[in-house]
Order: C-alpha cells, then sequence, then structure tokens
C-alpha cells in the first residue's frame, strides 16, 4: 500500500481515496471510507499524499492524531505554476484549474478568510452551484499539473520547489497545531510594567494618557498623539515642519514634544498589536498559534493571517517561555541572503568567501575592503537591495570589480525588471508580471542563476499585475526577489529536512516558530543540543539540494534558551 494517494472529502464527510501509479494517472477504483483520520492512519506505507488543499484537511489529521511524512498540495502547485507561466493572480483553487482544462468559466477564488483564532478551512471545496470537486477530477487536476511542470525549462527544479512548498505547509500546520509557548500571567504582568493600568472603557491605559498629555503641554494644545495628521500640523503651529512623525524623521528636532511622542508611539503599537485585547483573543492554553501561510508573499516568504506572530517586539519575548524541564533552540541564519547570492551566482571568489562558518562580511572585507568590514557590508547589501546613489556606488564598483560574476547576477535581475520581463529564483518560483508585459517573456538570465527577490524594508509585496511608472523600482524588486526568493526556497528545504531529522530520531521536539531566517524548536532540555546540531545539518543539506554541491556553507547561530527574549 504504499506509493501515492489522492485523498478528498466530500461535502457530507465521507472520504474517497485514489491510489496513483509512477505516471500519476489512477491505479485502482476509488475507496470509500467513513473517517478521514482512520482511513490515512490505516495507510501508514503511502509515501506521499495528494490533497487540494493542506490548510482544509491537515488540521483534521493532526486533531485525530495522525501526522503524514510528506503530501503534494494542489492549489499550491496551482499556484507557483501560474506564476510561471506568467498568469500570478489568475484563480488558483482545484475549481479554478478544472475550469481551465475543460475551456470552462473559471470561477473566481472565495474571498479569503477572516483571521479569526482557532477556525480553519472547510474540507471540501463546491463549485459555484454547490457541487464538490469528485476525487476523479482532483485526479485530472493533478495529473494536468505534472505535465506542466514537465512543460518548464527545468522541470527537476520546479517539482523540488512544488515538493517543499507542500512540505512548507505540513510544518505550517503542525506549527499553528503545537503553539508556541506563551506565559499570559507574564505578558499581563508586562503590559502593567509597561503601560500602567486600564480604564474602564477600554480607552487608552495610564501611561498612554501620561505622555498624551505631556505632549499636548509641549504643544501648548491638546493633541491627539494617535493621529499623525494632528501631530504634523502641531509641528507645523510651532514652525517646524515634517511630513510624518516617523521616529527618524523627529527624532533629531529641538522640541519637547518629541521624547515623550516617541515613547507613546512605542507603547501605543505594544498596546493595539500585542495588548489585552491580543492576548485574550490569541492566548489560550498556554499557547499562542497565529495561522502561518507559507509563500504568503510572492517571494516566497511566509506571512500570517492575524496574530503579528512575525512582529514580535523584544519586550514581549519575555512571555515566551519553554514549559517545565524544556527548552527553546533559536536559532538565526547567519548572512542568509549573501551565501543564497553566492550560491545562485557561481562566482567563485564570493562563494570561497561564503564557505566557511565564520563572518561572512569580516571574510569579504579582508579580500576586498582593506579589513573595513562596515563597508563590506553595505556594498554586499547595497548590490542585493539595489543602493546605487553616493558612498553605495563607490562600494558596488570595488565589489564588481573582485566579485563579477555575482554582481552582474542581480544587476542582469534588475534590468530584466525594468524592461518588465520575469525573473525566477534558482528553483523556479517566478516574480509577478508587469502590466502589459508578454505572458512568457522570461528575463534574460540564465536558468541555472535565476533567483527571486523582495523589496527589504517590510513585508508588503508588489501585488500581481503590478505596474510601476517607475520601471527603476520594479528593477529594484527584481534585483532583490532574485536572492531574497531563492533564500526563502532554501528556507522551505531547511524545514523540511529539520522535521525529517526530528521525526526520524523520535524526539519530543516539535518546530514551533519560523520567519525568514529564524527558527525556534521547543523540546525536552535533554534534547535541546541534538536540536541544535540538526538545525546546523539541515541548513547545509538545504544549501545542497537546492543549489547542488558548492563550498558555500549556511551556519546558524543557536542559543538554547528557557526564554525568548534571553536568545539575543
Amino acid at each position: 500500500m504504499s506509493g501515492r494517494w489522492l485523498v478528498s472529502v466530500g461535502e457530507g464527510g465521507g472520504v474517497e481515496l485514489l491510489a496513483l501509479g509512477e505516471d500519476g494517472l489512477p491505479a485502482g477504483p476509488v475507496v470509500r471510507e467513513p473517517d478521514l483520520g482512520e482511513a490515512v492512519r490505516a495507510r501508514g506505507a503511502v509515501s506521499r499524499w495528494i490533497w487540494r488543499s493542506t490548510p482544509a484537511l491537515y488540521p483534521h489529521l493532526l486533531g485525530a492524531g495522525v501526522r503524514v511524512d510528506r503530501c503534494y498540495d494542489i492549489e499550491a502547485a496551482e499556484l507557483l505554476l501560474l506564476g510561471h507561466e506568467g498568469r500570478l493572480g489568475e484563480p488558483r483553487s482545484a475549481a479554478a484549474a478544472l475550469a481551465r482544462i475543460r475551456n470552462a468559466p473559471v470561477p473566481p477564488d472565495p474571498p479569503p478568510r477572516a483571521a479569526e483564532p482557532g477556525t480553519q478551512d472547510s474540507l471540501f471545496e463546491p463549485r459555484p452551484g454547490g457541487t464538490p470537486v469528485s476525487i476523479e477530477e482532483l485526479a485530472e487536476v493533478y495529473a494536468e499539473q505534472q505535465r506542466r511542470h514537465d512543460a518548464t525549462a527545468h522541470p527537476g527544479r520546479m517539482r523540488l520547489l512544488t515538493a517543499s512548498e507542500s512540505a512548507g505547509m505540513l510544518v505550517a500546520a503542525e506549527m499553528n497545531a503545537s503553539g508556541l509557548p506563551w506565559r499570559a500571567d507574564l505578558h499581563r504582568e508586562l503590559l502593567t510594567e509597561l503601560l500602567g493600568e486600564r480604564y474602564a472603557g477600554g480607552g487608552e491605559p495610564r501611561r498612554l494618557a501620561e505622555l498624551a498629555d505631556e505632549i499636548s503641554a509641549a504643544f501648548g494644545r491638546r493633541v491627539r498623539p494617535d493621529l499623525a495628521a494632528d501631530v504634523v500640523k502641531a509641528f507645523a503651529q510651532a514652525g517646524i515642519k515634517v511630513k510624518s512623525t516617523r521616529r527618524w524623521e523627529i527624532e533629531g528636532i529641538d522640541h519637547p514634544a518629541v521624547r515623550p511622542l516617541i515613547e507613546y508611539k512605542k507603547l501605543y503599537r505594544i498596546w493595539t498589536a500585542h495588548g489585552w485585547s491580543w492576548l485574550q483573543d490569541w492566548v489560550h492554553d498556554g499557547r499562542f498559534r497565529p495561522e502561518y501561510t507559507p509563500g504568503g508573499s510572492v517571494s516566497g516568504r511566509w506571512t500570517t493571517n492575524g496574530g503579528g506572530a512575525l512582529q514580535i517586539p523584544k519586550v514581549i519575548r519575555r512571555a515566551v517561555v519553554a514549559d517545565p524541564g524544556w527548552r527553546l533552540v533559536v536559532a538565526d541564519a547567519d548572512q542568509m541572503e549573501p551565501r543564497v547570492l553566492a550560491a545562485i551566482s557561481r562566482d567563485r571568489g564570493l562563494m570561497e568567501v561564503a564557505g566557511s562558518e565564520d563572518d561572512l562580511y569580516t571574510r569579504l572585507s579582508d579580500r576586498a575592503f582593506s579589513g573595513d568590514r562596515e563597508h563590506a557590508k553595505l556594498a554586499l547589501l547595497g548590490a542585493v537591495y539595489g543602493q546605487t546613489s553616493g558612498d553605495g556606488l563607490k562600494n558596488l564598483a570595488a565589489l564588481r570589480r573582485r566579485f563579477p560574476l555575482a554582481v552582474a547576477y542581480v544587476d542582469d535581475a534588475a534590468k530584466a525588471g525594468e524592461e518588465g520581463r520575469l525573473v525566477r529564483t534558482w528553483l523556479g518560483r517566478t516574480s509577478p508580471p508587469a502590466a502589459g508585459a508578454g505572458e512568457n517573456d522570461e528575463a534574460g538570465i540564465p536558468q541555472e542563476e535565476t533567483t527571486t527577490t523582495e523589496l527589504p524594508s517590510s513585508d508588503s509585496e508588489f501585488t500581481p499585475g503590478y505596474a510601476s511608472t517607475n520601471a527603476r523600482a520594479r528593477g529594484r524588486f527584481t534585483r532583490n526577489f532574485v536572492v531574497q526568493g531563492s533564500a526563502a526556497d532554501w528556507a522551505l528545504l531547511m524545514l523540511a529536512a529539520l522535521r525529517r531529522t526530528i521525526d526520524e530520531a523520535g524526539m519530543q521536539a516539535r518546530l514551533v516558530f519560523f520567519q525568514h531566517d529564524e527558527v525556534i524548536v521547543h523540546c525536552p532540555a535533554d534534547e535541546a543540543e541534538a536540536v541544535a546540531r540538526a538545525i546546523r545539518e539541515a541548513g547545509d543539506l538545504a544549501g545542497r539540494i537546492a543549489f547542488g554541491e558548492t563550498p558555500v556553507r549556511f551556519p546558524f547561530t543557536t542559543a538554547i534558551v528557557e526564554c525568548y527574549a534571553d536568545a539575543k
């Protein structure tokens, strides 16, 4: 009973299963069983489960105590394939994929589900009119997706990308089920310490009210510090012109309102993003369970559907405490994106620099910047993020002389973006098309050397069909996309390798948190050192699987702690 099985759940809750052959086509009749968990549990030798949506099915299996080793997520695959075909933004549901196969009207995707702690997707997917997509139709979609994988320039890489994205879906569901350990009592103490007592009626807590009074007194009139327009107006009335209330713009101003305003803004963010209401909504039974969304951004980086898991302030991390007798293994990938650039550009000099676990910027400075680490760091990050003016231009010129292939790689990606063409990550994740660009108008970058990036300033992304009136802005995006996207692909493989090592070793450890270049594992204290080794080994294994045999190393800085705030 090994091999691949397709599983689907009907509207009435009945389970349908279908064995697939090596060619991806049905290899037997449809089997019907009453219970999803028991159906999957009884087929423990299945090498890969194929289903419509991991967020829809896997939480139900986890709730029944059933974990699977591998899966193929049809809707995740459809999103990747649409992107590769220059059609990012088209509906990605199984019903939409089936309609495209049959040249029928394509139904829109359902609207995103509002963030509600503890909710999950529907087990079945109705077509317009309410008819569920049958298991035979899902098999038809799967077979067509295999054909589309074969039609890509590098089918092996594209299949690896789809497999890693599907593995990420499993990890995300398991992290949601495990939850990040969270001490609600410590969180409440922190809030009282930082914000003061709460007033009846839900108004601002005491410390915010005091700061608001201090700000108003400094301006000589009542000012609402939570309203940026009111603060900008108050500064203007004081003879000071500012465009915003961002810290970098106001902290150098000589005015008595600046200090309390900066403190107010910091505390206000804590109150609104991780205050008492957040604690009541998102932390239950000692666990914080955000809804992770692998590939939630076009670069492949993860997002969350509510909960703010990717922006936990350092002070609030004091509430993230391991269970008694357990530890948190917190691991940060060291200089991940420069190392990825070395691997994907195949620049021998930069690969040699990245071939050690030592600090990459120090090694770079010794070779090209006369030992000036800061200039080396600015030059390399400037190449990735497109800083091509002032000192950035001078540093980039020095980098280009010493590492020509690495700089040419991101330069070519930027040129492609400026011309409205597509760029890809090393594995095949594809940037969104610019408005007016041809569907298959790809960047003139060798496919062996293509990757994906994202703007560095925030999680905001260009949306599908993004039309920039500034070609340079899109060029900066695609320059960054090829590096950040390939880093996101590497991170998926790292998570999959780490998950497999933990499971095969029979550890009690569980992945409980992930963002971009940081992973947290919650484990018994006596497993912590083994987990730290497993993380380091998973990083290097992911590098070999993603980019082949290169000298590049992917080290981690790890900390074994009881409290997240103590990790860094």
